[in-house]
């Protein structure tokens, strides 16, 4: 009898495929989520500004979005997904089965019991999350307080997603995880320009756009999981070895994983107190950031985590260390022609994506500070994405959590160093929150680089210096390029949607040409970066 139909099982399981194959896979769909989120938030740019409904809508989503990346992309996920490929590389397919359903359960009452607490005391989770709000602006703290319980329920649901992308991607299927998002921002599009023009408050509108989108969301990825036997039946079982296993590597991930995000959110906390405006000139310049981060560094990370957590279970150091190096060249290779285009093109992309509607030309000129700030940390936040997984694939949850508290503490004191002067001299103290998160995750990357080559798990290739002088000499003729050309084109706020458009996108293959070939000419190979399967 065939056995086409059973369930894949730890002496059945298939040949992974490679790698750049798989990161090219989860980019592309990546690429559409965020080219559909620049949309989005192009459409925001028009329908609610900079104003303060949009102060309170990004405060508003910003909190559940938080904490989703907590549970959904974080520390969960890095607590999981070694588990899960440990039970499924030295375990029967039913032990698999069974722990996904205790982890459903546990996780979905956890989740439960927090958007019900959340709900009811929106004004306290406001009034944290956003005390300038509370202190200063009444009107807009009850604007937020009325949509953080309009929101909030959106953690449950995209957890649960996550849940389900989790036990995907430990399966190789990165495609279905990697489309998901495309619908929270076809979702927020639909309601920006259908709902939003029907009610008072078109910010109103967008919140409840992100709850239709988590449904969505959730319902996209069910019978991708019934297709590998997974389709949880949740069961509460605290007492589960693997439950257990899980918790305990989850708690100290929970802050060590998440730093990056716990500064962005104390940036949010003090940005709340400077003028209005400020929310939203760090959500547009953030924004762009994200695009590469996620295109990228999150791809990547998304399909070394599995790989590095098989490969320590089958006692394999020098794999995990070929692996390790080719996300680290991988993120070199994009992240510094990418943080250099963003400083040099901050206005220009800006104005042509959100300079209409309700948004200003001085709003626009606040975020591109802002974003300058945030694209020189580019290459740190990449690298923390492929260092982190070289730990949780090890289960070594306690280091990363040492090394943030690190960081953390270093971006407190940079946002005292940088916020206050920048704020009263020139009041532009949001720049300072960026700086202020860029430098510490610098910090960040340091340390994490730095245990694991002491610890000897990491080990570079041959040929790193001449590599790097290679990178730097391609970007060094991408600036070039950029430059001249940015020389004749200045005024960009006096031109219309299409001359900005065409001017951006000549700008954009000019620069991207200049790199690929001056990497071809200084002798940098595509084979470089193919990984081992």
């Amino acid at each position: 009898m065939s056995d086409a139909r059973l369930p894949p099982s730890s002496t059945t399981v298939k040949r992974p495929p490679s790698l750049l194959r798989s990161s090219s896979l989860v980019s592309a769909f990546t690429m559409l989520s965020r080219v559909l989120g620049l949309l989005r938030d192009m459409v925001f740019a028009r329908v609610i500004g900079a104003g303060a409904g949009a102060d309170a809508f990004f405060v508003a989503f910003k909190i559940p979005n938080f904490m989703r990346r907590l549970f959904a992309e974080g520390a969960f996920a890095q607590a999981f997904v070694p588990v899960l490929s440990e039970y499924r590389q030295r375990g029967p397919h039913e032990a698999v089965k069974a722990l996904v359903d205790r982890v459903a359960g546990c996780l979905g009452s956890v989740l439960i019991s927090i958007t019900l607490l959340a709900v009811v005391g929106a004004p306290v989770v406001t009034a944290i999350f956003a005390p300038g709000f509370w202190m200063n602006t009444p009107d807009k703290y009850d604007l937020t307080v009325d949509m953080v319980r309009v929101t909030f329920p959106y953690l449950l649901l995209i957890s649960l997603t996550g849940l389900a992308g989790a036990i995907l991607n430990s399966y190789d299927r990165f495609a279905i995880p990697a489309f998901t998002p495309v619908l929270l921002n076809l979702s927020l599009i639909i309601a920006a320009l259908v709902a939003a023009p029907l009610v008072e408050t078109p910010a109103y509108a967008l919140a409840w756009g992100v709850m239709v989108a988590g449904v969505v969301q959730l319902l996209f990825q069910l019978p991708f999981l019934q297709r590998v036997h997974l389709l949880p039946a949740p069961k509460v079982d605290w007492k589960d070895p693997g439950v257990r296993k899980i918790l305990w590597l989850m708690a100290p991930a929970l802050f060590g994983v998440s730093v990056s995000q716990i500064n962005l959110l104390l940036d949010t906390v003090l940005a709340s107190f400077l003028p209005t405006g400020s929310v939203s000139w760090l959500y547009y310049s953030d924004r762009l950031v994200e695009l590469p981060l996620g295109v990228f560094a999150v791809a990547l990370a998304t399909v070394i985590t599995p790989s590095l957590s098989r490969q320590h279970a089958a006692e394999d150091p020098e794999t995990f260390s070929r692996t390790l190096d080719w996300a680290v060249r991988s993120v070199l290779v994009l992240a510094l022609p990418a943080s250099l285009a963003l400083v040099l093109l901050a206005e220009p992309i800006l104005m042509t994506l959100f300079q209409y509607g309700e948004t200003s030309v001085r709003d626009m000129t606040m975020a591109a500070l802002s974003l300058r700030a945030y694209a020189l940390g580019l290459l740190a936040f990449m690298l923390i994405k492929v260092l982190a997984p070289g730990y949780f694939a090890r289960q070594d949850m306690k280091t990363p959590v040492r090394i943030g508290i690190y960081a953390m503490v270093a971006n407190m004191v940079l946002n005292l160093v940088f916020v206050l002067p920048l704020y009263f001299w020139f009041n532009i103290g949001h720049v300072g929150l960026a700086l202020a998160t860029a430098l510490a995750a610098y910090l960040n990357a340091f340390l994490l680089f730095r245990g694991l080559r002491q610890r000897g798990i990491y080990q570079q290739s041959a040929g790193w210096g001449l590599r790097l002088a290679r990178f730097a000499g391609a970007n060094a003729v991408m600036v070039a390029s950029l430059l001249a050309l940015l020389a004749y084109w200045s005024d960009w706020a006096e031109w219309g949607w299409w001359p900005r458009v065409w001017r951006l996108a000549l700008l954009c293959g000019v620069g991207l040409a200049a790199y690929g070939l001056s990497l071809r000419v200084f002798g940098v190979k595509f084979s470089e970066f193919r990984s081992n399967r």
